[in-house]
């Protein structure tokens, strides 16, 4: 099949780009960098575009069979009033030139993440649970709505909402590990907030799982069926790399230092994969200590 991913030469983007290639599958990808080409395979066709603007690069979305939508400017930074605008715009207007250049025979898989309920404290949370009213929940909210405009020209929809995506190389861990190595690891907070996780490998299967299967459609959480709380998340890496997890980073800190994005790493949501779990996706790391000693294995 032909496939087309934005975002593909990302952290994600790049492991299912690797695996839809293995798998046989003809693959296209955007990128504004043009030394961002790792990928070297004779169905790897790179387009060099602007997806937050309409272009010759949709004329791909077009002829694709299966088109996944993974861009956006990463939220790991200081949410000025600009960078929220530019996380806002690079989800939103991708996903709408997307849908505008789709085939009504095609199947779009659209990133979304599970910041979509807001902060929940201990509710257990499934994809029928209604969203929060923050900026993660507000950008969610509308990035869905866009991905499902695709429905009225007939094509398959489905929307993964992610969680935490650990894995090497890239992610959290990348900051996480070093921090650990070096025994400045901790709880953020009190570190009773829920931490909804998961591998890098299960995103990747999970999505051609759910390309595979025509009849799945609609929301699914992409999060490991066993939601742990902060401070058992550190812990865990802490005793994974042999290292104490000691160094807790007080709220107060937090959220002086990373103003209005510090308050969502203090955010609580305990996310369950339910209608995947229903359809019969089996988890290839369902276990948070397993899925850490992989990571660290490979680091």
């Amino acid at each position: 099949m032909k496939v087309f991913i934005t975002g593909g030469t990302g952290f994600v983007g790049s492991h299912l780009s690797d695996l839809l290639l293995k798998q046989g599958h003809h693959v296209s990808t955007t990128t504004r960098s043009p030394h961002n080409t790792r990928i070297r395979h004779q169905n790897f066709n790179y387009i060099y575009a602007d997806t937050a603007k309409p272009g010759p690069w949709q004329e791909c979305v077009q002829a694709s069979d299966i088109v996944f939508n993974l861009a956006g400017k990463s939220i790991f930074t200081l949410w000025t009033p600009k960078a929220k605008e530019q996380i806002y715009e690079s989800r939103i207007l991708t996903t709408r030139h997307l849908v505008e250049a789709l085939s009504a025979d095609s199947t779009l898989i659209s990133t979304s993440a599970v910041g979509y309920y807001g902060d929940r404290a201990d509710d257990i949370l499934t994809e029928d649970d209604p969203p929060g009213n923050d900026f993660p929940a507000k950008i969610s909210i509308d990035w869905e709505k866009e991905a499902m405009e695709a429905e009225k020209t007939g094509a398959r929809v489905a929307v993964t909402r992610f969680g935490i995506v650990l894995g090497k190389n890239g992610g959290a861990m990348e900051k996480m590990i070093p921090a650990f190595k070096a025994c400045l690891g901790g709880a953020l907070g009190d570190g009773k907030q829920w931490f909804s996780w998961i591998h890098l490998d299960d995103v990747v299967l999970a999505s051609i799982f759910i390309m595979e299967r025509p009849e799945l459609k609609g929301v699914f959480n992409f999060t490991a069926p066993e939601p742990v709380r902060n401070i058992d998340f550190a812990k865990t890496l802490g005793k994974v790399l042999n290292r104490p997890a000691i160094m807790p980073a007080p709220a107060f800190l937090i959220r002086l230092f990373a103003g209005e994005f510090g308050k969502t790493l203090l955010s609580s949501s305990r996310v369950i994969p339910e209608r995947l779990l229903d359809a019969g996706y089996n988890f290839k790391y369902p276990d948070l200590t397993e899925a850490l000693q992989d990571i660290v294995t490979q680091s």
